[in-house]
């Protein structure tokens, strides 16, 4: 099933063509049959020669409304581009034919309507001049048919012609990841709300659960229409009404999209590739706020230049746009920009959840020229350059259905140039990282654990949470490369710390009598241990590391072997007699109420001990 769309300047005929052709009248408003002008989105379909049904999207001509004919122009698959006979080609023929180009609408068939108010010589003159303004475009050798809904002549050769154009057109590929911008929303008695728009990259089905983004509304399809008759399910590439309970239409707008639970999720920044209209009369600048148009949506955004401080008429580069508010789109969609002067440029959106760039960097330019190629190698590397992501996430960065991607990813893994962390989730929860960006973080992991090392040369390692956050890596992502690295033997993890392969902590001369000075002290006072404020901290953490002594509090150090005894003690008088309070422990080991104290407040913090009032007992006991 296709969509076509007409475009063209205002009253060159469009709604009539559609009439002629249809017999179904797009405008719909009131406003548009008093003012005999088209101001919002208008539809139809109309029956082929041979008996296939298309969709028809008819579109406002006038300069007011063009961002009403961008909201349906994203999703067609043939343009019927209409100029009038009488007056040629005109500014909005022009701007519609640079969005077409923009949106890479590469079927179309121009139609040269009201051949009935010019001569033969003046029709030819007219063809030339639409050839002229085709020619550098994507509809450049466009069929070109003239013909006159008020006398019918031509209207069978353009129906041919439709039908032979869209013979030559692929189908809309089905991902299953159905997508419906959302251009209509409105109430009909006894249905509810209902939507409307062109079905994109998956089918839909009664009874489906959706959801509309953004917002994450939740329904269930209790109603599916397609060209005014009920359907079970709809096949992605056609005009599609869909019935939503429990939503209310107060609560939608155009622009949001329905698509099934869990996989789409809208985007505040985007990265693409910008290319600006050729007939612009200045460059397109750095920082420019615009108009962002994509699918049905229009939002405020802000236009960021990456390569280049100016983008010259017809000239292309990379951008960052970031949207005053979230848009639910995937990486390949197309967009246009535009300022209160008209159309700015457009392309396609390389990636979506983009991060903030250095302009000119090159590394980034290199990804995102990885992620606008068309192999599907190349865009799953672009993806994953930055890091683990997602199977799930990855394909749709690659605009890659899931199967495509696993088979994709488990090649490149083979070469050695793509990383499966497999013990970071299962099917497309499962991690995955270009093996480049894996050796680059890795790089980064061991240079920061070097430089700790010299900085606190007797500690085990870097606290894995420090490491992390340099890293600037989430947790889950974390722990997969800390796993994968440890594997491989590139790290090393101890208690709770990292630490390069060869590091071992060890005292030099000064530190190693400090510390035998120190441990003879406890030794010789066991259970009233000198203070450790004499002893360096670093020293101090390396014997605890080590085993060799146990800080109770921050004033009570004892040796280990002290500390072993002195809870065994404890432990022994509570079995005996049930219980004991900090009287007795001070008695039964001969030493001050401090360390007693110390000693069960170590015991309860471990889980030994478990007070209750003045007294302790086992927390075995007491479970």
């Amino acid at each position: 099933m296709y969509t076509i769309g007409t475009a063209g300047h205002v009253d060159h005929g469009k709604s009539t063509l559609i009439r002629a052709l249809t017999g179904i009248d797009p405008d719909r408003l009131p406003e548009e049959k008093a003012r005999e002008m088209t101001i919002d989105l208008g539809f139809a379909w109309l029956r082929l020669p041979s008996g296939a049904e298309v969709s028809i999207v008819d579109v406002p001509g006038h300069e007011r409304f063009v961002h009403n004919m961008l909201a349906g122009v994203g999703g067609v698959d043939l343009a019927l581009l209409v100029v009038a006979a009488d007056e040629g080609v005109m500014p909005q023929t022009r701007e519609h034919l640079a969005i077409l180009d923009l949106l890479e609408i590469g079927r179309a068939v121009v139609v040269i309507t009201k051949k009935d108010l010019v001569d033969e010589e003046w029709l030819a003159l007219v063809s030339l001049e639409v050839e002229e303004a085709l020619r550098g475009t994507c509809l450049e050798g466009a069929p070109m048919v003239p013909c006159s809904a008020v006398t019918g002549e031509g209207l069978d050769e353009l129906l041919a012609t439709l039908e032979r154009e869209l013979s030559r057109t692929p189908p809309r590929p089905d991902t299953g990841r159905p997508r419906l911008p959302i251009d209509r929303a409105f109430t009909r008695p006894g249905f509810g709300t209902v939507v409307t728009g062109t079905l994109l990259d998956g089918s839909l089905a009664l009874g489906q659960e959706v959801e509309v983004l953004p917002g994450g509304l939740r329904s269930r399809v209790r109603g599916l229409q397609s060209h005014g008759r009920p359907l079970e399910k709809v096949p992605p590439g056609r005009r599609t009404a869909v019935n939503l309970p429990g939503i209310g239409v107060d609560l939608l707008e155009r622009g949001m999209v329905v698509t099934t639970p869990g996989w789409l999720r809208p985007t505040t920044s985007v990265d693409v590739r910008l290319r600006a209209v050729p007939y612009l009369r200045r460059p397109v600048r750095h920082n420019l706020e615009v108009t962002f148009h994509t699918g049905a949506a229009e939002v405020p955004a802000r236009l960021l230049l990456l390569d280049v401080e100016e983008v010259p008429p017809g000239g292309t580069a990379w951008a960052q746009v970031r949207l005053a508010r979230p848009v639910a789109c995937v990486a390949g969609d197309h967009f246009v920009v535009r300022d209160p002067n008209g159309t700015l440029g457009g392309g396609r959106i390389v990636e979506v959840h983009a991060r903030r760039h250095r302009r000119h960097h090159a590394p980034t330019l290199e990804r995102l020229a990885r992620l606008e190629s068309g192999r599907p190698e190349e865009r799953l590397l672009g993806a994953l350059a930055t890091g683990p992501i997602s199977l799930r996430e990855a394909a749709l960065a690659a605009g890659l259905r899931a199967e495509d991607a696993r088979q994709e990813l488990a090649r490149l893994a083979e070469e050695g140039r793509a990383v499966m962390l497999a013990t970071s989730g299962p099917g497309d929860d499962a991690l995955v990282s270009s093996a480049e960006a894996a050796e680059s973080l890795l790089a980064r992991a061991r240079e920061a654990l070097a430089a700790y090392h010299r900085q606190w040369p007797l500690r085990r390692g870097m606290p894995r949470e420090e490491l992390r956050s340099r890293l600037g890596l989430a947790q889950r992502a974390f722990e997969a490369l800390l796993s994968h690295w440890a594997a491989r033997g590139a790290v090393r993890e101890d208690a709770g710390a990292v630490a390069l392969p060869d590091h071992r902590p060890s005292l030099d001369e000064r530190q190693r009598r400090q510390a035998e000075e120190f441990l003879a002290a406890l030794r010789a006072s066991r259970f009233h241990p000198p203070s450790p404020s004499g002893i360096d901290v670093e020293v101090l953490a390396y014997l605890e590391a080590e085993g060799q002594v146990v800080r109770v509090s921050p004033e009570v150090v004892f040796a280990a072997d002290a500390y072993r005894e002195m809870a065994d003690r404890v432990v022994e008088a509570i079995r005996s007699q049930g219980s004991i309070t900090l009287a007795q422990v001070r008695d039964i080991l001969g030493t001050s109420r401090k360390y007693a104290q110390a000693l069960l407040e170590h015991l309860d913090a471990r889980g030994v001990t478990l007070r209750r009032g003045d007294e302790r007992v086992l927390r075995r006991q007491a479970s």
